[in-house]
């Protein structure tokens, strides 16, 4: 935020820029380790995956955006790896299901190809779910 001033002594007048204070959000990892939330590396897993899809710099900032509003705003400081990760995939299904299955094979640790095709089956079945309440 951009505010202009003036100094009530000499009436000098100057701009300062402001921006709201978050409280900082505490992420847990898989190994019990703690560590404050960090929006850019969030975004770097996020843009590794949406390489060469049709998800824009601006969407994935935008995604972004969108959880870090939803973590600040819910009553925990503190949110598991895990639960960002599934709130990053909820986002991405609906986007991009290349970056969905590139996310996921990251953040679930996919070992064999099994887990690919277990991942698409669930996928596909998901889509027909859908086509079958429409």
């Amino acid at each position: 935020m951009r505010r202009r001033r003036e100094c009530l002594n000499c009436e000098f007048r100057f701009t300062t820029y402001e921006r709201v204070e978050m409280v900082p959000i505490t992420v847990i990892k898989r190994n019990g380790h703690r560590e404050i939330f960090n929006r850019n590396k969030l975004l770097h897993g996020l843009s590794r995956a949406c390489e060469k899809t049709e998800l824009t710099p601006s969407k994935l900032e935008a995604i972004v955006d969108e959880l870090e509003l939803s973590l600040q705003q819910s009553n925990s400081r503190e949110i598991t790896s895990s639960e960002i990760g599934e709130l990053v995939l909820g986002h991405l299904k609906g986007l991009s299901e290349v970056a969905y299955v590139r996310f996921a094979s990251v953040y679930r640790h996919f070992r064999s190809v099994s887990d690919f095709v277990s991942t698409l089956e669930g996928m596909n079945a998901d889509k027909a779910e859908l086509a079958a309440l429409v």
